[in-house]
């Protein structure tokens, strides 16, 4: 597509692929847009979001721009699984324990970030990433089929409270500032519950659509 990975866009392409079983064609044309810098709003089991590649820089900060944010928002890395996981975080054994029994689902996690976190992604004073493995079977066929993380953040616009979710109008809104739209129908508003695990008492950040009750330690 022309104007993949620029700043000049022609209107983005539009695939809409079965929130249940994903098309494994049309998956595999996403990836291709992927590997070749796009920008992509895909939905997640909490709500839409951007994506790009992990090393991509050029569309990390295209996501920036969209949304409005500086280098100190923690942008988040979209994981297949544990494993995949445990290679950009560090994960003690407590954490790993919290990890398996809350993933995957609508949760992103802080945590220490490990060297293959290239540092522009990291938190600029804190050398932290926010991590997440998703329940959705389009997300996690882009990521099976991409073989690594997406670097990802929430499809909220500046100065709004609520994340986009209709496919529609990401595209009507979004259509010179991405290269694909993913539409597999309208899903929540809610964005994922953040937690901090980075001290030794989970904190919690952002109470979104998944249940903070596991993390809410009595003292």
């Amino acid at each position: 597509m022309a104007g993949v990975g620029s700043e000049t866009l022609t209107m983005s392409q539009f695939f809409t692929i079965h929130a249940a079983n994903p098309q494994s064609r049309l998956i595999k044309q996403a990836v291709a847009l992927l590997k070749n810098g796009a920008v992509i709003a895909y939905p997640t089991d909490s709500c839409y979001a951007l994506g790009c590649c992990l090393g991509d820089k050029n569309a990390v900060e295209r996501i920036r721009k969209i949304r409005g944010v500086d280098d100190k928002h923690h942008m988040t890395m979209v994981c297949r699984d544990l494993s995949q996981l445990a290679r950009y975080a560090r994960v003690s054994n407590i954490q790993f324990r919290m990890l398996k029994n809350n993933t995957p689902g609508s949760y992103t996690f802080i945590l220490e970030a490990t060297k293959e976190v290239p540092k522009r992604l990291q938190h600029p004073r804190r050398s932290t990433i926010g991590v997440r493995i998703p329940e959705h079977p389009v997300a996690l066929a882009l990521l099976e089929e991409l073989g690594e993380p997406l670097i990802s953040s929430t499809l909220i616009m500046p100065d709004e409270e609520f994340a986009l979710n209709d496919p529609e109008q990401i595209r009507e809104r979004l259509q010179h500032q991405v290269d694909l739209v993913v539409d597999s129908g309208a899903v929540g508003l809610d964005p994922t519950t953040v937690i901090d695990l980075t001290q030794d008492i989970p904190v919690v950040v952002r109470s979104g659509k998944g249940d903070v009750s596991p993390f809410i330690i009595e003292k």
